[in-house]
């Protein structure tokens, strides 16, 4: 997957478009509401900002995996949380109020700390001579495919309410079917050496995805959270914006192989995800079962 009109054009303008589709599912009082609960959003951020990438690179340098791999799950790592943890805590029936704010938030702050965090892992894990890395032109490139489609669907929705409502759904489903094509793509390309490399590639995301859940409820009970706040961290922790991170893979750092991470992740983030709702739903692990 070289340099091309797909990598450098269609690849970004389709994640700027699902960013506007997520700008479309968001108003002023999902940032609003950040100041109301204030408990719950700042564990959020804390689980999702710090103790993922940190739980990242040491799973990283504790298992020794390649390097295209490491940078690949700090890239990951360093990347917002998707619009696929609002749909799942939907289907939970969890906070999707504090679901959103945290998707919103974090989506505006990983413009300034995605680049520094991706700079810092492609220098700690290259072993090669090491390659120019711009963090203003990153910073610059997902200000324009996030930040900005974002806004542009916050003002369309505040615009257009019957057009924003009617076509959030769609768009989710765009987002949905674009990682899987993406991922589809990325292990055709890719696929001699993530067949080399698979076995160590998904212990290593299963683990820090079953990691990164079990952090977000931890945090929720330390905060004497709600069982929906905690289910709500358990999937915003553990559920990460895997297109972005390909995309960055791809498009800015011209490494496919860094993908490959993002990928096998795209795939097994679901299974935290399915194992806390099931565990809210039965009443496991301390939960009080929900009632439907």
């Amino acid at each position: 997957m070289e340099a091309s009109f797909f990598t450098q054009v269609l690849l970004p303008a389709s994640l700027a478009l699902i960013m506007f589709g997520m700008g479309l599912s968001l108003t002023l009082d999902d940032f609003k509401r950040l100041m109301r609960t204030p408990k719950a959003v700042s564990l959020g951020l804390f689980g999702q900002m710090i103790c993922l990438p940190l739980v990242a690179f040491a799973l990283c340098v504790a298992l020794d995996v390649a390097p295209h791999i490491a940078i690949g799950i700090m890239v990951l790592a360093a990347c917002p949380g998707g619009t696929s943890s609002n749909l799942l805590s939907h289907i939970g029936r969890a906070n999707l109020a504090l679901s959103v704010s945290l998707t919103a938030i974090t989506t505006v702050l990983c413009v300034v700390t995605t680049p520094w965090l991706i700079k810092f892992s492609v220098d700690y894990f290259t072993i090669l001579p090491k390659e120019p890395f711009s963090l203003l032109k990153t910073s610059l490139s997902l200000l324009v495919i996030t930040l900005i489609p974002i806004l542009i669907g916050m003002s369309v929705r505040h615009y257009a309410l019957r057009f924003a409502q009617r076509s959030e759904g769609l768009f989710r489903h765009i987002s949905t079917l674009f990682l899987f094509t993406m991922i589809i793509l990325i292990s055709i390309d890719e696929q001699e050496m993530l067949l080399e490399s698979f076995p160590n590639v998904f212990i290593l995301t299963f683990g820090l995805n079953m990691l990164a859940t079990v952090i977000g409820v931890a945090l929720a009970r330390i905060g004497n959270l709600s069982d929906n706040d905690a289910v709500t961290l358990g999937i915003e922790v553990g559920t990460q914006n895997a297109t972005m991170s390909i995309l960055i893979s791809v498009s800015f750092l011209q490494h496919p192989e860094y993908a490959i991470a993002s990928g096998v992740y795209g795939v097994t983030m679901y299974v935290g995800a399915f194992i806390l709702i099931m565990s809210r739903k039965l009443g496991w692990f301390g939960f009080t079962p929900k009632v439907s």
